[in-house]
Parts: structure tokens; C-alpha cells; sequence
């Protein structure tokens, strides 16, 4: 397994990496392009989140595709499709401009990260999958912290072959996306099956162990079971409010920080702190869950943990204040997602697999429009961060307690408690 991780997760920690950041750049492009362009917070924040209206639209569909015709030509596809899309957000001249490259963002990109969930279910049993997927989201929080300060840079280049510091930002920070998706091709290997890199030996138990546990306990394989499940819905729904939570501070930090009056490239090496302390309790947090088995609790302990954080920079009044509340913020969300994701795994299977995933990740980033859209519409009106942060802050409380009763309550609820 030493072997299969360091062929596979490292690449694939990179396309996140990049990925994230194509994401949440406009954090950083806003300091100043929400002036250019004529951008209010609600503008801004509903621009920030229509990207997951477009995600939401094509996820199941793309996620089906990649099952069918295998990770090597639909990731290939995806990122460079998306590199485009972003780099277009450099010529954007007015609100409509930015609402439709934002969804055709969201179109462009989607099926990615089920995509990679559902990749590595192929490659990592089960007693692997959580620090697996954490090593892989790890690139989440590092891409706050080393592409933050990177972003503050880039728009210190402001003029530079006449262009906007923002503009630059999207133009040189799409150009890894396309030049990574040329690359997925000849690194990626879509099956174990096909890995020629293993042994005989080592393939043969490798395939011997991941068929063994699609044979163990009831799991759905068909399209429509996966789809119909209630507990993909549940999961969906845990998955909005961490996904409220993520994007709501890796779009608006920069912003909340920047109030303090710093500079752009201040305002990046601020906002890095956090990234490195969520990478760090990320792995250790996925670790435990794959020792212990256990997953719900923590799941839950990590969102209450994040919707702490947020109330808690809410009412901060100072720079340490906020950095200290953004960096709870980090690591809860952050730690969440690696135990949550090795759950649907555990009852789902083939098909099932790639639409059920599909389908938690679709419905659950629309939290990632409700969240910056919240905060964004709430400052419109009062002038201040607070009341939409605790408003994200109740959507993470929602998911700690969905996640506790998801193995406690009701049939088919519970038999997710002996599954997941």
C-alpha cells in the first residue's frame, strides 16, 4: 500500500492543489477587482457561489462518464477545460460577465473531486481510505497556505503588461490546470488491474482484497439504489454545511484579514497560518479515525469544532483574535471531510459508487453557494461579517448532529451505524 501511495497520491494531491485555487482566487482577485468591476458584497458573494449552481447541474453526469471511460481521459478533460474557464475570469468587465464564467467554471470542473473520491475507492481499502483521502484534501488547506501568500504576490503585480494585478492572478494561476491535465494521461492508471507498475503478487492481492470487500455486508450496485439511498441524502446534507464552512472562509478570509488594513501580500502570509495547522490536524485526525474504525463521531467533533470557530470570529475584534478563529475554522472543516468521505464507500459499490458519490458531492457544495452568498448579502445589509458567519456557523452544527443521528435513528439509518 506504501507502494500504491506514493504512485498515485501525490499526483493527485497536486490536481486538488491547483484545483482549490482556481476555486478560491477570487478571494484574493476581489481586494481589488470587486472595485474595478463594480462588484457589492452580494454581488460578489452570489458570483463567489454560482460556480456550484453549474457543479451541481453536471456532477452525477460527469462522475458516470469517468466510471465508464476511466479517469485517464476524463480528468485529462476536466482540468483543462477549467484552466481555460479560469483563465477567462482575467476579462471579465462587469457582474453578468463574472456570473457566467463562474458557472461555466462550475461546469467545467465538475466530477473532479467525486471523480478522485471514487478513484481512490478503486486503489485504497477500506482500512486505508480515510488517510488516503486526507493526504489527497490535504491540498485544500495547503493551498491556503502556499497559495496564499502566492496570490498576495501576484497582485503586487499590478500594471504589468498593462493588466490589473487580479487579471494576472487568473491568467498565470490557470496555466498549471492545463498544463497538469496534458500530464494525467501517461501518470494516472485507472485500474489496479492495469497497474503495471506492481508485481504480479502485488496486484493480484491488491484486487483480491478490494473484491473481497464489495462481497462483504449489503451494498448498492446499481445507478439507481445508489441515487435513491437515504443515506447518500443524509450524507449530502452533512456535506453542505462543512461545505459552507470551507468555502465561506477560504473565499471571505482574505477580506475579513484584509479589514485590518494590510496589504495584499500581508493578507496572504496572514491567511497561510491556518492551511499549515488544518494540513497537520487533518492527517493526524484521519489517522485515528482509520486506527480506531470509527467515523461518525469524528466527523462531528470536527464541525462542531469549526462552527466554534466561526461564532468565535464573529465577535473577535482583533487581527489575533480572527486568526485564531479562521485557524479553528480550518482545521474542523478540513479534519471533517477525510472520515466523511471513507463512509459512503462502505455501502456503496460500482455504478451505485460513482452516482451516489456524484450525488453527495453535487448536493452538498451547493453549501458552498449558500455559505459566501450568506455572508455576503447579511454585510450588504449590516455592514458587518458577524451575522453571516454565525449563519454558516448553524449549517456546521447541522451536520455534527445529522452525522450522530445518522448511526443512531430509524431504518435504513440504522443500518448505517454497522456500515459506515
Amino acid at each position: 500500500m506504501y507502494k500504491v501511495a506514493w504512485r498515485i497520491l501525490p499526483f493527485a494531491m497536486l490536481l486538488y492543489f491547483v484545483s482549490f485555487i482556481d476555486r478560491v482566487n477570487i478571494g484574493f482577485a476581489a481586494l481589488t477587482m470587486n472595485r474595478d468591476i463594480g462588484l457589492s458584497s452580494t454581488a460578489f458573494g452570489l458570483g463567489a457561489g454560482i460556480f456550484f449552481c453549474g457543479y451541481f447541474l453536471f456532477e452525477v453526469p460527469s462522475n458516470l462518464i469517468l466510471h465508464r471511460i476511466g479517469a485517464r481521459v476524463w480528468i485529462a478533460r476536466v482540468m483543462i477545460t477549467w484552466g481555460i474557464a479560469s483563465g477567462a475570469t482575467a476579462f471579465v468587465h462587469g457582474p453578468s460577465a463574472f456570473y457566467a464564467l463562474r458557472f461555466l467554471l462550475g461546469v467545467a470542473e465538475a466530477g473532479f473531486f467525486p471523480g478522485m473520491i471514487l478513484y481512490l475507492s478503486y486503489w485504497f481499502p477500506a482500512d486505508h481510505r480515510a488517510a488516503a483521502t486526507s493526504v489527497f484534501m490535504a491540498a485544500a488547506p495547503l493551498s491556503t497556505a502556499l497559495g496564499s501568500p502566492l496570490s498576495g504576490a501576484l497582485m503586487q503585480m499590478n500594471g504589468w503588461l498593462g493588466l490589473a494585478g487580479w487579471q494576472i492572478l487568473f491568467l498565470l494561476e490557470a496555466v498549471p490546470a492545463v498544463i497538469l491535465g496534458c500530464a494525467v494521461p501517461f501518470v494516472l492508471t485507472s485500474r489496479p488491474g492495469q497497474a503495471r507498475w506492481l508485481t504480479d503478487e502485488e496486484r493480484n492481492w491488491l484486487c483480491a482484497t478490494l473484491s473481497r470487500e464489495q462481497e462483504q455486508g449489503e451494498r448498492r450496485h446499481t445507478l439507481w439504489e445508489g441515487l435513491a439511498d437515504r443515506r447518500v441524502l443524509v450524507l449530502a446534507l452533512i456535506y453542505f454545511g462543512t461545505s459552507a464552512g470551507l468555502y465561506s472562509q477560504s473565499i471571505w478570509s482574505p477580506q475579513i484579514i484584509g479589514h485590518f488594513g494590510l496589504s495584499p501580500f500581508m493578507v496572504g502570509m496572514v491567511n497561510a497560518g491556518p492551511g499549515i495547522a488544518a494540513v497537520i490536524a487533518m492527517m493526524l485526525w484521519s489517522y485515528h479515525s482509520d486506527r480506531t474504525g470509527e467515523r461518525s463521531w469524528h466527523v462531528a467533533i470536527a464541525c462542531f469544532l469549526a462552527a466554534a470557530g466561526l461564532i468565535y470570529c464573529g465577535a473577535a475584534a482583533s487581527l489575533m483574535s480572527v486568526l485564531l478563529a479562521l485557524t479553528l475554522v480550518n482545521i474542523g472543516v478540513s479534519a471533517s471531510k477525510p472520515p466523511l468521505w471513507a463512509m459512503p464507500a462502505r455501502f456503496l459499490d460500482g455504478p451505485a459508487a460513482a452516482a451516489g458519490i456524484a450525488a453527495i458531492n453535487a448536493l452538498g457544495n451547493l453549501g458552498g453557494f449558500a455559505g459566501p452568498f450568506m455572508i455576503g448579502l447579511l454585510k450588504s445589509w449590516t455592514g458587518s461579517f458577524r451575522g453571516g458567519l454565525y449563519c454558516v456557523a448553524g449549517l456546521l452544527l447541522m451536520s455534527a448532529v445529522l452525522t450522530l443521528a445518522l448511526t443512531r435513528y430509524g431504518h435504513p439509518l440504522a443500518a448505517a451505524r454497522r456500515q459506515v
